[in-house]
């Protein structure tokens, strides 16, 4: 966290609350993920109790911490079981906390975290989804509050298929946002065609979970089109899968963000999340934490608001987005 001076230094006003922040469970919920130096995070033994007991630590310290929204997936592994479990166990934070989840991907690693020719398998048809909304359910106990078909690319047959719109739709009435997250260069494109999607003339979807970060700041527009149009927005992946991590922002590239970090006295990691939260389109920003210590650097992105001057070295930080999900898919399952 910055000192009182630093913070100061480094903002106009007041920053983002604690709760526009969430907490994901992609990092922790396997045991093989995408997020570089997690190696260095997670215990060498990768047991499904070690898993747990992790998660169960991250979510404690999140809902202490003021954390309300919790994002997790039917392809990360075991998570929904673990945040089923963690809900079962705290009466007082099930009945406060928003739940997100995801179908669409099929988780197919077998508990492995490398060495696996390809950790989960994306299919957007109605068999999946009746498959897997039946599996969320009994997983987390519960209805999510939001639920979200995994991954939509403009090709996705989620933005055609109107049997799977019919399930969807009934689903919402249920009570359930249901939405889409994005991924890939083409997001803007997918988040425009998921806002045009109606049944019997109304909109279906009421959620979009899309990455931004400074790195890749191109779904932007269109996530500011979603917001106006009503639509709940979560950003994940603000620090591009740790690559604006303290310990990875190393090159020329982060140059500017470095800079900021010594000059306030913030962590690289609460910077690059605070630029997210300083979007006003953005509703819930994501961190995605594998230890309470980087879940706390995470949260210090609370209260932290970046000056027109920051802000504008920061901006240059962006990359085009083809690159940008280049590298992303190169990252190693570790």
């Amino acid at each position: 966290m910055p000192t009182a001076h630093a913070a100061n230094e480094a903002s106009e006003a007041s920053g983002p609350s604690i709760a526009r922040f969430g907490l994901g469970t992609a990092a922790v919920g396997r045991p093989g993920y995408i997020t570089l130096g997690r190696d260095l995070d997670l215990p060498a033994e990768r047991t499904v109790d070690a898993l747990r007991a992790r998660t169960h630590a991250l979510l404690d310290a999140a809902f202490a911490a003021g954390v309300r929204y919790f994002d997790t997936a039917r392809s990360y592994g075991r998570a929904e079981e673990f945040l089923g479990a963690w809900l079962a166990a705290r009466p007082r934070a099930a009945a406060e906390v928003t739940v997100g989840s995801k179908w669409g991907y099929t988780y197919t690693a077998d508990w492995r975290a490398s060495g696996v020719p390809v950790h989960e398998v994306k299919e957007h048809s109605t068999a999946v989804f009746d498959r897997q909304v039946r599996e969320s359910l009994a997983l987390l106990g519960r209805r999510p509050d939001v639920y979200l078909v995994h991954s939509v690319t403009p090709d996705s047959p989620a933005l055609t298929d109107p049997a799977l719109h019919a399930r969807l739709a009934a689903l919402a009435a249920e009570g359930v946002r249901v939405g889409l997250s994005t991924s890939g260069p083409e997001q803007a494109a997918a988040v425009r065609a998921a806002l045009a999607v109606t049944v019997d003339g109304r909109p279906l979807f009421g959620a979009v979970q899309s990455t931004w970060n400074l790195l890749e700041p191109s779904a932007g527009p269109a996530l500011a089109e979603a917001h106006a149009a009503g639509l709940l927005v979560v950003v994940k992946e603000g620090m591009a899968n740790g690559r604006l991590a303290d310990r990875n922002a190393t090159g020329p590239d982060t140059a500017a963000l470095r800079e900021l970090s010594a000059r306030t006295g913030a962590s690289c990691d609460a910077l690059a999340l605070a630029a997210v939260a300083a979007r006003p389109w953005a509703d819930m920003v994501l961190s995605g934490a594998a230890t309470t210590g980087q879940l706390a650097s995470n949260l210090g992105a609370a209260g932290l608001a970046l000056d027109s001057a920051a802000s504008a070295g920061l901006a240059a930080l962006a990359e085009p987005a083809e690159r940008y999900w280049s590298t992303r898919s190169a990252l190693p399952w570790a």
